[in-house]
C-alpha cells in the first residue's frame, strides 16, 4: 500500500509503443502535498508516465498506485479515483475546444464532473476571476493567446476540485510574461487549495529549479530523484542544468564540453538580410505586422518570442516560401525573388518540424537533397562525407531518419540545410525538446559555421540561455518586433539582470499588464475553493454528462458553418442530382429514318413510330456513310433503313423486312430501345392486317396488364423513394464519423479518457446532433419528393417518419462503428464511404429486390439497415402502407442501433495504449 506521504508510487513500470521502449522498469515515489516535476527533453518517457498515472494510458507491465493506493490497473479503482484527478496533456489548448467560448469550455468539463447548473456557474465565476479570464468570458478558445489557452486549460482542470493535479509541460512555446504568471497562478491556487498536490513535466530548468520534488528522466529511464538542491549538492554542479548532464550515462556526455562562443570579428561585411516593414496577412488576421530588421553577413541572429508571435511566417518571407503581404525583404542586396534560383540557393532552412523523408536512411537523404540542389555528381561523395564527419552522421549511414534519436535528428535536418553550402542559414527552433548535451554540440556546430566559415544564422528560438548566445537578439510579441540589439544592450536598457527579465519588461510595456496586475485582490483569499457545496454522481451512467456531451457537439456544428450547410442541404442538393439523373425511364430517345422506298407506306410507318412519347424523330439519313457517322457521334440512338419496294411489298402481301440499328453502347438502354422497336413493329402488322380484313382477330384466352401501383409506370416514383435511404446512409455516417475521428486527430479525445465521462454517455451524446440533423435531411428531402418531383405520399408520414429515425440512428451508429478503428479524418471518410454506398446501391434493392439475390449477396442485404429502410419508403410513397403493413420491417431496422452501440462500445477503449 502508498505511504501516506505519496501522492503515488510506481514499480517496475514498462510501456512500449511497438519496437520503441518509452518508459523502462520505472520505480518511482512522488511525494503529496508539494510541487512534484519531471525534467528531460523531448521523448524520454515524461508524457506517457504522467498519461499512465492520469489514467489515460493502459498499464502494460509494473504496478501503479495513485491516491489512496488506487490500482490504477483495475477499472473499477481507477474509476473511483479519476474524479479527483485533474491532467492537462501537452501542447497548447490540446484539451479544449476552439470553437467554444471560455465560458463555454469550463461550463462542459463542470458537465462532465456532474454538476449542476448553480454550482458550475459560481465554480466558473470564482475560476475566470482568479485567472483574469472573467473579461473574456465570450471569446472563442481558438482566438487566445498561448498564456491565456493555458490559463482557460488550467480552469478546466480545476473546475471540480482535484487532489492531483497533472501538468503536461504546461508553459513550451509560452512567452515568458505568460509564463511567469502561469507559475504565480499556480501558486496562488496552492495557497488556497493546501490539500492539492502539483505533478509537472517541464523542459525548461529554471523552472523545475522552483519545484520541491523532481525526478531526472532519459531514454525511459529515472536517472535520480529528490529536491533541486539535493540533485546539485549530488553533483556538485551550480545549476540545474549542469546537474542533468551529469546524471546522465558516461557515454552520453563523454564528448560533452562547456560552450564557448568566440566574439564576432569587428568588421563591415554589408548585410545578408534586410526587412523593410514586412507584413502578412491571412485574412482578417495579421501574423507579421510591419516588421523590420537587418542582419549582418556572418552574424547569429535570434528571433526570440511564443508560439503563434510571427518568427515562422517571417522565416518564411525571407525564404520565398511566402510572399509578404506588403513590405519588401532583400538577400545579400538584392531584392528577394522567390522565382530566382541563384539567390534561393544561397539560403538553408530547416523547418520547426521534422521535415525529411523518414522512411529514407540518412544516406539517402543526404543524396538526395544533393541532387536536388543540383551539386556536380563527381562532388557529391566528397560533400557528403564531409558532413557525416563534421556532424558525427557516420555511424548512422544506413538507419532509417524517423528511427533516430531527436538530437541526431536534428544534426541530420542541419546537415541536408548546409549540404549545398549556403551563406545564410535560417533555423526555426531546431533545439525544441533536445536534451541540454545534444543541444550544446548543435550549438558548436552553429558556431562553427559562423565563426570559421562566416555563415549567417538566422535562428528562432523560446529558450532564453540560447538567445543569449546569439550576437544580436530581437524580441517579438504579436506580430510585432519590441527591439533589436545585443543580450546585454537589451538588459541595460531595461536594467535587467537576466535577457527574460528583460523581455517580461519589454512585454509588460507592450500589453500594459504586469505578473502581479493579473493576480486577484488579496481580498479573493477568503474565498472558498467550494463556492457551492456538492456531491457529484460518478455513477454508471449520467444523463446530464451525456446531454453535456450533446450540447457541446452542437455547439460546434453550429459554429462551424460549412459541416452544417453540407449536413442540411447535402441530402437535398444531392437528391435533385439523383433523382433526375437515376431514372430507368427511356423516352425522347432519337432517331432517324433511311428510307429508299418513300412510298406512303413507308412515310406511314416512319410516323406510326414518331408518334410514340418513346422516339423523337431527327433529319431523314441520307446514306449508309452519314448514318454510320451519325450513331458514331451519339446524334442517333436509333436508325431505320427501309428497303426499296417496302410499300410494294405491303401491299401484294409479302412480309418485308426493315433494318434497325441501335446503339449498344450501353446494354440495358439497347435492350430497351429493341423492344420498344419490335413492339410497335408488330403492333403495325397487326393494325395493318385489321385494316385490310375489316375484322380484328381473335384469340381462344386473352391477357389485359394494369398496374397495381404506380399506374404511370414512372420510374420516378420508384427511385425518389429509393434515393432517400442513399442519402440518409451516405451524409449522416460520413459526418458521425469525422466527429468522432476529428477528436483523435486534434487530442481532445484524452477527455474521455481522463473524466468520469463513459464511454456509453460519449458516444450516445455525440450521436444525438447527427441523429436531429439527419432527421432534418429527412423531412427536407419528404417536401422536395413531394412537391419538386410530384411523387404523391400514400401511406402513413408518422410511420415514414419513425421508420427514418431508426434509419438514420443506423447510419450514424455505422458512422460510430468506423470511427472507433480508425484514426484519421480520410481514413473514416473513405472507410464509411465504402461501408455505406456499396451495399445500398448493390445489396439493399436499390435496383435488384432483396429477395432476388443469391448467395453472399442475399445474406449482405438482410444484414444492412439500408434494406428495410427501402421498403418502407417505397411501400409507404407508392403502396401506401402503415405500421401494421410494414411491422417486420420497423422490428428489423429496431434491432441495429443497439447493435451497432454496442460494437462501438467493444471497440472504444477508455484508454489509450
Amino acid at each position: 500500500m502508498s505511504a501516506p506521504s505519496s501522492v503515488a508510487r510506481v514499480a517496475g513500470l514498462t510501456h512500449r509503443y511497438g519496437r520503441t521502449l518509452a518508459l523502462e522498469d520505472v520505480s518511482l515515489a512522488i511525494p503529496a502535498d508539494c510541487m512534484a516535476g519531471l525534467i528531460g527533453p523531448d521523448g524520454v518517457g515524461k508524457s506517457t508516465l504522467l498519461a499512465i498515472l492520469a489514467g489515460a494510458r493502459r498499464v502494460q507491465g509494473g504496478t501503479v498506485a495513485v491516491l489512496d493506493a488506487a490500482d490504477m490497473t483495475r477499472a473499477r479503482q481507477r474509476s473511483r479515483v479519476q474524479p479527483r484527478i485533474a491532467y492537462m496533456p501537452q501542447g497548447l489548448g490540446k484539451n479544449l475546444y476552439p470553437t467554444l467560448s471560455v465560458f463555454e469550455n469550463v461550463d462542459y468539463f463542470g458537465r462532465l464532473f456532474g454538476q449542476a447548473r448553480a454550482e458550475r456557474e459560481a465554480r466558473i465565476a470564482e475560476l475566470l476571476h482568479s485567472t483574469g479570464l472573467a473579461e473574456f468570458r465570450d471569446r472563442p478558445a481558438a482566438k487566445l493567446s498561448g498564456g491565456m489557452k493555458q490559463k482557460l486549460g488550467l480552469c478546466c482542470a480545476l473546475i471540480h476540485d482535484p487532489s492531483l493535479l497533472i501538468l503536461d509541460e504546461p508553459t513550451t512555446g509560452v512567452d515568458p510574461l505568460s509564463r511567469r504568471q502561469f507559475w504565480h497562478l499556480i501558486d496562488h491556487i496552492r495557497r488556497r487549495r493546501p490539500g492539492m498536490s502539483v505533478l509537472i513535466a517541464t523542459a525548461y530548468m529554471d523552472e523545475a529549479e522552483q519545484f520541491d520534488w523532481l525526478a531526472a528522466m532519459d531514454a525511459g529511464r529515472v536517472l535520480g530523484s529528490g529536491r533541486p538542491d539535493e540533485l546539485k549538492a549530488r553533483t556538485g554542479c551550480d545549476t540545474l542544468e549542469e546537474a542533468f548532464i551529469a546524471l546522465l550515462p558516461e557515454e552520453q556526455r563523454r564528448a560533452h564540453r562547456s560552450l564557448v562562443i568566440p566574439p564576432r570579428p569587428p568588421q563591415d561585411t554589408g548585410y545578408a538580410i534586410e526587412a523593410e516593414r514586412l507584413t502578412q496577412r491571412f485574412g482578417d488576421f495579421t501574423a507579421v505586422d510591419d516588421v523590420s530588421f537587418r542582419i549582418r553577413r556572418g552574424e547569429i541572429f535570434g528571433f526570440l518570442g511564443s508560439n503563434g508571435c510571427g518568427k515562422t511566417t517571417t522565416m518564411k518571407m525571407l525564404t520565398g516560401l511566402l510572399p509578404p503581404s506588403a513590405g519588401e525583404a532583400r538577400l545579400f542586396g538584392k531584392p528577394l525573388d522567390a522565382r530566382d534560383l541563384d539567390t534561393r540557393t544561397q539560403v538553408g532552412y530547416m523547418s520547426q518540424s521534422f521535415s525529411l523523408y523518414s522512411e529514407l536512411t540518412v544516406q539517402q537523404n543526404l543524396e538526395l537533397h544533393a541532387r536536388l540542389f543540383q551539386l556536380a555528381a563527381r562532388e557529391i561523395p566528397s560533400r557528403l562525407d564531409a558532413l557525416c564527419r563534421r556532424f558525427g552522421l557516420t555511424p548512422y549511414l544506413a538507419e532509417r531518419a524517423g528511427a533516430l534519436p531527436l538530437g541526431i535528428r536534428q544534426r541530420l535536418s542541419l546537415a541536408v540545410a548546409v549540404v549545398h553550402e549556403p551563406a545564410l542559414l535560417i533555423l526555426d527552433e531546431p533545439t525544441s525538446g533536445v536534451d541540454p548535451v545534444a543541444r550544446d554540440e548543435f550549438w558548436q556546430l552553429l558556431i562553427e559555421l559562423a565563426r570559421e566559415r562566416g555563415v549567417t544564422i538566422f535562428i528562432s528560438t523560446h529558450f532564453m540561455n540560447e538567445a543569449e548566445r546569439c550576437d544580436r537578439v530581437s524580441l517579438m510579441h504579436a506580430g510585432r518586433v519590441l527591439a533589436s540589439d545585443t543580450p546585454a544592450a537589451l538588459c541595460a536598457a531595461r536594467g535587467s539582470a537576466t535577457l527574460e527579465e528583460a523581455f517580461i519588461a519589454y512585454l509588460e510595456e507592450a500589453t500594459r499588464q504586469s505578473v502581479e496586475a493579473s493576480l486577484p485582490a488579496p481580498a479573493d483569499e477568503a474565498v472558498q475553493a467550494n463556492p457551492v457545496a456538492s456531491s457529484p454522481s460518478h455513477g454508471a451512467f449520467s444523463l446530464r454528462r451525456m446531454l453535456g456531451v450533446a450540447l457541446r457537439e452542437t455547439l460546434e456544428l453550429r459554429r462551424d458553418p460549412i459541416r452544417l450547410t453540407f449536413s442540411l442541404l447535402g441530402s437535398l442538393l444531392l437528391m435533385f442530382v439523383l433523382g433526375y439523373g437515376i431514372s430507368m425511364d427511356v423516352e425522347g430517345l432519337r432517331f432517324g429514318v433511311l428510307d429508299q422506298d418513300q412510298t406512303p407506306e413507308s412515310r406511314d410507318y416512319v410516323q406510326n413510330i414518331a408518334g410514340s412519347r418513346y422516339f423523337v424523330e431527327r433529319p431523314a439519313v441520307l446514306d449508309a456513310a452519314g448514318l454510320e457517322r451519325r450513331m458514331r457521334s451519339g446524334e442517333l440512338s436509333l436508325a431505320l433503313e427501309i428497303p426499296p419496294g417496302f410499300g410494294k411489298d405491303l401491299r401484294s402481301g409479302r412480309a418485308p423486312e426493315i433494318a434497325a440499328w441501335v446503339d449498344g453502347a450501353m446494354p440495358f438502354r439497347g435492350e430497351t430501345i429493341r423492344g420498344y422497336v419490335e413492339g410497335m413493329h408488330t403492333q403495325y402488322l397487326r393494325d395493318l392486317a385489321q385494316q385490310g380484313s375489316g375484322a380484328a382477330e381473335t384469340a381462344a384466352a386473352g391477357i389485359q396488364v394494369r398496374y397495381r401501383y404506380n399506374q404511370g409506370y414512372q420510374s420516378l416514383y420508384a427511385m425518389v423513394p429509393a434515393v432517400m435511404p442513399l442519402l440518409l446512409v451516405l451524409i449522416p455516417s460520413i459526418l458521425m464519423a469525422l466527429g468522432v475521428v476529428r477528436e483523435k486527430e486534434l487530442g481532445s479525445i484524452t477527455n474521455l479518457y481522463v473524466t468520469p465521462l463513459s464511454r456509453l454517455e460519449f458516444l450516445l451524446g455525440k450521436q444525438l446532433p447527427y441523429i436531429a440533423l439527419a432527421m432534418g435531411s429527412f423531412f427536407g428531402l419528404v417536401l422536395e419528393a413531394v412537391f419538386a418531383f410530384d411523387v404523391p405520399l400514400k401511406g402513413s408520414f408518422l410511420a415514414l417518419s419513425c421508420g427514418a429515425l431508426l434509419f438514420v440512428s443506423a447510419t450514424t451508429g455505422l458512422g460510430l462503428l468506423t470511427s472507433t478503428f480508425t484514426r484519421t479524418q480520410i481514413a473514416a471518410l473513405f472507410g464509411t464511404a465504402i461501408l455505406t454506398m456499396l451495399p445500398t446501391v448493390q445489396f439493399s434493392g436499390f435496383t435488384t429486390p432483396v429477395g432476388a439475390l443469391e448467395g453472399a449477396s442475399y445474406w449482405i442485404g438482410q444484414c444492412f439497415p439500408a434494406s428495410y429502410f427501402l421498403t418502407i419508403s417505397r411501400g409507404v410513397f407508392t403502396k401506401s402502407l402503415g405500421f401494421a403493413d410494414l411491422a417486420s420491417q420497423f422490428l428489423a431496422l429496431a434491432l441495429f442501433p443497439p447493435a451497432l452501440t454496442t460494437l462501438s462500445l467493444l471497440l472504444l477503449r477508455k484508454q489509450e495504449k
